[in-house]
């Protein structure tokens, strides 16, 4: 038991990955934002864009460049420091695999709490992949990576395909779930907070999971993520990170270039309509239809891959990476962030608070103020850190992770 609390004493931290942490959270809310954190709401009447000239660009930039790709830095950092966690421990005799598993069971509870405020929170399925996680602890890499592969080429995706085409009936049913958890509830009779919470917990679950588990298949893509994450973590790539400046513009640029290869196949390829094939629960998708979103996967993967090295890059040029530190407490605060990202978004877009007024912003009116929030949390969490030694949630957790209550401030 002594050993097991030896570990609870703070560990050095790795200032880039904190700081390339709070730089993926930055494209977390602007996505949010500009999905109205799944809230959509009922308008009775058009509203007219304040900025139509400028909101096409910012549409183009959600696509192309924010989603889907930031959240695959934060997926891919939770696998590293799935690594970090156990390689620790393990240097100090310690099992770590059951105080662990206790860790992700907090941290699910966290999560569905989150859900009671933004039905997209993806906190609790990262605690049951973590869970996943403590199996492959000891895989071999070549395992690690091939499993990831077949995640990543989406068998998952080819298999409910196959399952769904035995019935029409249960196809259909399963590719209306998405577009049903968009509906708004009951906008007009009685909204509140525990309207949206039942809401949440129930109509936006259920799409959740679709989107995790369906046909998009988010959930494996993550999943893929967090077993490459382990595997980086064991070639003790961030070791050392600065003595390696050549080899990681190298791979930013083989990262770069794998993108836009993939994407330039995808052009050539016959467009698709995604929507159709969703919602007829896949059926009458072709070979190419697969391929295509197969490649759609890759095409992200290799987007987030360079994002994620170039920022490194830039982190690592002096004259810019002072700056950019002053990310890092964001991303120490990462899952203190996160959760009032989501608390904030319920307030922000749901009638019974202020959706009368955030709920008819456009696109380019969500992006600045989503700017202005992420923002306002970089400068709240550089004050809290002065003063603490966690944010609020990562105290909690970590005090129930150990069952006492840890040193939280500053002397």
């Amino acid at each position: 038991m002594e050993k097991t609390e030896s570990l609870s004493a703070p560990l050095k931290r790795i200032n880039v990955l904190d700081a390339l942490r709070g730089f993926a959270l930055l494209g977390v809310i602007m996505v949010h934002m500009l999905q109205y954190f799944s809230v959509y709401p009922a308008r009775t009447e058009a509203i007219e864009p304040l900025f139509p000239s400028i909101d096409p660009m910012v549409e183009w930039l959600l696509d192309h460049v924010i989603s889907g790709r930031f959240i695959n830095i934060f997926a891919f950092l939770f696998g590293l420091s799935f690594f970090i966690q156990m390689d620790r421990a393990a240097r100090k005799g310690i099992d770590f695999r059951q105080r662990f598993l206790w860790r992700m069971l907090l941290l699910f509870l966290i999560g569905m709490v989150g859900n009671a405020f933004f039905s997209g929170d993806i906190i609790s399925i990262y605690a049951v992949f973590g869970t996943i996680m403590v199996l492959f602890q000891k895989a071999k890499n070549w395992l690690l990576l091939l499993l990831a592969g077949l995640l990543l080429i989406g068998t998952p995706r080819m298999l409910q395909i196959a399952h769904t085409s035995m019935t029409t009936e249960l196809a259909m049913e399963d590719g209306n779930v998405v577009s049903a958890a968009r509906e708004t509830f009951a906008q007009g009779q009685e909204p509140s907070f525990w309207n949206t919470v039942r809401y949440n917990y129930t109509h936006r679950l259920a799409g959740k999971l679709d989107y995790q588990f369906g046909l998009i298949g988010r959930g494996y893509l993550t999943l893929a993520l967090f077993l490459l994450g382990l595997v980086v973590g064991r070639i003790r790539f961030f070791e050392n990170l600065g003595e390696h400046k050549r080899r990681n513009l190298r791979l930013f640029l083989g990262f770069a270039l794998g993108g836009l290869v993939v994407n330039a196949s995808i052009a050539l390829l016959p467009a698709i309509d995604l929507r159709a094939i969703l919602m007829g629960g896949g059926l009458g998708a072709s070979a190419i239809d697969l391929l295509i979103m197969c490649l759609m996967d890759l095409e992200l993967l290799l987007f987030s891959g360079a994002m994620a090295l170039g920022f490194i890059l830039l982190y690592q040029y002096r004259p810019l990476g002072k700056h950019l530190d002053i990310l890092s407490p964001y991303g120490r605060m990462g899952l203190t962030n996160y959760e009032l990202q989501g608390v904030i978004g319920c307030l922000l877009f749901n009638s019974w608070a202020l959706g009368s007024i955030f709920g008819k912003f456009g696109p380019t009116e969500l992006f600045v103020l989503g700017l202005l929030i992420y923002v306002l949390q970089v400068l709240f969490s550089k004050w809290w850190l002065k003063h603490f030694l966690y944010g609020p949630l990562e105290w909690l957790w970590r005090s129930g992770t150990y069952l006492k209550a840890q040193p939280f401030r500053r002397e």
